[in-house]
């Protein structure tokens, strides 16, 4: 099946509901509201003046107002398939465990009242959206990191792409300033002062690199990662690439690596 008519079948005929996630009644309860208007993929307008950015997803970017920022593909259609989801439906917002960003917009999980249906999982689930968390909006990364795993192993949605393919090590450093899956084999980690690095190349001056606060380390722990015994080890990162002493990611949570193999 070619990629547009994969994305037609999503789009019209939909994937089998994904039932309220574990762990979602455990957040705050944000009450009910209907979605009024959908701006894109990952944020909508409830009829109680509510805006709301779903917490843990990225979807494809359009570019509301901002001057010279380029539609990223699929943009347009994200925005859709969460009309077709949402639009005129009442929902039910469970409310992340920092409730608001930096333009006051509610952060949440949201759940469509009539059947349960989790707008993130599905949002995911359908390949219209990558995994997004933040250090103070972890829940739910490992349930949302399976759905977006097999939505990119079945080829769906923006994984059919190469504008979102998973970058190497190699090649990441033409990504500058965007935000990108990598995934390498790690060459070396050493703590640095009060960072932790994580070297894919012999030339830390030039290669790829992941720095980490040493003030975070308690989180990696926590979850039974050992930064400085990486060595060998194939990983999955995601982050916005920067450039110091070559492509760099910053992580300040665990969630946003993955140990392959």
């Amino acid at each position: 099946m070619n990629f547009m008519l994969k994305l037609a079948t999503v789009l019209v005929v939909g994937l089998p509901g994904l039932a309220l996630a574990a762990g979602l009644d455990s957040l705050p309860d944000g009450g009910q509201a209907k979605v009024v208007e959908v701006i894109d993929g990952d944020t909508v307008v409830l009829d109680d003046d509510r805006q709301v950015r779903f917490v843990g997803i990225q979807a494809p970017k359009l570019p509301l107002g901002r001057k010279n920022f380029p539609i990223w593909p699929l943009a347009p259609e994200a925005k859709s398939a969460l009309e077709q989801m949402m639009l005129g439906q009442q929902v039910k917002l469970h409310l992340a465990p920092a409730p608001k960003d930096r333009h006051r917009r509610v952060l949440a999980h949201l759940t469509r009242t009539q059947d349960g249906l989790w707008l993130q999982g599905e949002m995911l689930k359908r390949g219209l959206a990558r995994v997004y968390t933040f250090p103070d909006n972890r829940i739910l990364a490992d349930e949302m990191l399976a759905l977006e795993r097999q939505a990119r192993s079945d080829g769906l949605g923006i994984w059919a792409l190469p504008y979102y393919a998973i970058r190497t090590p190699e090649n990441v450093r033409h990504d500058h300033g965007t935000f990108q899956l990598v995934e390498g084999r790690v060459f070396h980690s050493a703590h640095v002062k009060q960072r932790i690095y994580i070297n894919f190349g012999a030339d830390w001056r030039t290669d790829f690199t992941v720095s980490i606060n040493a003030r975070d380390l308690p989180k990696f722990e926590k979850r039974g990662l050992d930064l400085l015994a990486l060595k060998g080890k194939r990983v999955r990162l995601r982050g916005w690439i920067k450039s110091r002493n070559g492509p760099m990611i910053e992580l300040d949570h665990p969630e946003r690596l993955e140990i392959l193999q």
